[in-house]
C-alpha cells in the first residue's frame, strides 16, 4: 500500500489561520486521525541510525506498531481522544500516481540498500525513509492492536482523510489529524499537524533538535483571510497538484494560482478557461470528488477497557517487545482511561463526543 502525499498548501495558509498550539490544550477532545498517515510518520521515524526499522525475531517489521502503541498512549495521557480512520479503496484516479509511487519507492529501496553496504550512514536512512511502505499486513496489526487497546478505529469506503473530515463536519470529533492538508479541502472545519511527531526532532544531516509542537489550522479563518470559498480552495489545490494530479498545472505556484481563482466565481468555469492538456486527468471529477467524496455514515464511536491478556500476547510473545515496558505502558493506558471517564463524570458514551 502507498500513501501518497496529498496537496501541499503550506505557502498559502495566513499565519493568522493557524497556530502552533500545546498538546494539553486538546484536552478533552476527540480527533478522527488519518492513520495511514500517522503509520507512515512511524513507520519513517522509528529507525535504527542505518535506516533498518524495527524488526521482530522473526524479521517482521513493528516499527508501525511500536509508534502506533506508545504515541497513542502519549495522547491519551494528555487527555486527547484518538480516533483512527484507515482509508478504503482507492479511486480509479490514483491508479496510474499509485503506480508511479510503488516504482519510485522501489527505486529508493535500492539506493538504501547500496548505500549502506558502502556505509554511508545519513544518505542510507534518507533513502530508507523514502522508500517506506506500508503493506496490508501492517494495517492490519494496526488495527487489532488498536482493538485490544479499546481504541476506536473507523473504516472508510475511500480516503480516511475526506473521512475523517465528514466526521468533524458533523461534530462528532473537534478535528480531523493529519500532517497532509487534503481534509481541508475536503472540508473539516480544523485541521491538527504533528501529532505523531510532536517533541524533539533531529535535524537531517545536523547535530541540531528542534521542538515540534501540534499545528491548528482553522478552515474558516484561512477562507476568509485568503476570501475565497472553499470550492474555490479545491481548485487551488487542483492547479498546485493533488494525489489525482500530482503535476499540477504548469505555472501556477501558490500566489499565482490564488490570483487565478479570485477573477471567477464560478470554478467550473475556472478550470475550463485552462487551456492545457490535462491528459487522462478529468479536473472536473477531482473538483467534484473533494466536493462530496465517498463517506461512511454506519460508523460508531466505541471505547473499552484495554484487554492486557491480548496487548501482551501480540507485542510481548508475537514481536519481542519488552515485557516490563509494555506492562508500565498498558498501566498508563488504563490509568489515563478512566481518569478521563470519572473527569468527565458521564456515561460510557458520551465521553467521547
Amino acid at each position: 500500500m502507498v500513501k501518497l502525499l496529498g496537496v501541499n498548501l503550506k505557502d498559502l495558509i495566513p499565519e493568522n489561520a493557524k497556530q502552533d498550539i500545546e498538546i494539553k490544550s486538546l484536552k478533552g477532545y476527540s480527533i478522527a486521525l488519518d492513520g495511514y498517515n500517522m503509520l507512515y510518520q512511524f513507520l519513517a521515524a522509528i529507525r535504527q541510525p542505518d535506516g533498518t526499522p524495527l524488526i521482530d525475531s522473526q524479521g517482521n517489521i513493528t516499527s508501525h506498531i511500536s509508534g502506533l502503541f506508545y504515541r497513542t498512549i502519549n495522547l491519551i495521557e494528555e487527555g486527547v481522544k484518538p480516533i483512527y480512520v484507515f482509508d478504503g479503496k482507492p479511486p480509479e484516479m490514483k491508479k496510474r500516481e499509485i503506480e508511479e509511487r510503488i516504482s519510485r519507492r522501489q527505486q529508493y529501496a535500492e539506493k538504501y540498500q547500496k548505500a549502506k553496504e558502502e556505509g554511508r550512514i545519513e544518505e542510507a536512512k534518507k533513502y530508507a525513509q523514502a522508500s517506506t511502505s506500508l503493506s496490508s499486513t501492517m494495517v492490519n496489526d494496526a488495527k487489532q492492536l488498536l482493538t485490544y487497546m479499546g481504541i476506536p478505529w473507523i473504516q472508510a469506503p475511500a480516503d480516511g482523510e475526506a473521512q475523517a473530515a465528514y466526521m468533524a463536519k458533523k461534530g462528532d470529533v473537534y478535528a480531523a489529524g493529519s500532517q497532509d492538508y487534503d481534509s481541508l479541502l475536503f472540508g473539516s472545519p480544523k485541521l491538527v499537524r504533528n501529532l505523531a511527531i510532536t517533541g524533539k526532532r533531529k535535524l537531517p544531516n545536523k547535530e541540531e533538535y528542534i521542538e515540534i509542537k501540534p499545528e491548528l489550522i482553522n478552515l474558516s479563518d484561512m477562507l476568509k483571510l485568503l476570501d475565497i470559498s472553499r470550492e474555490q480552495l479545491i481548485l487551488i489545490g487542483i492547479l498546485l497538484g493533488t494525489d489525482f494530479n500530482p503535476d499540477g498545472v504548469k505555472g501556477y505556484g501558490p500566489k499565482t494560482a490564488l490570483k487565478f481563482v479570485k477573477e471567477y466565481k464560478d470554478p467550473i468555469k475556472a478550470l475550463n478557461s485552462i487551456k492545457v492538456d490535462w491528459g487522462d486527468v478529468d479536473p472536473i471529477k477531482i473538483y467534484n470528488y473533494f466536493l462530496s467524496p465517498p463517506s461512511n455514515d454506519n460508523y460508531k464511536i466505541d471505547w473499552k477497557e484495554p484487554d492486557e491478556e491480548k496487548i501482551l500476547d501480540m507485542l510481548v510473545k508475537q514481536h519481542d517487545f519488552n515485557e516490563d515496558r509494555v506492562k508500565k505502558a498498558i498501566e498508563r493506558l488504563r490509568k489515563s482511561y478512566k481518569e478521563s471517564i470519572k473527569t468527565k463524570q458521564a456515561r460510557l458514551d458520551n465521553w467521547f463526543k
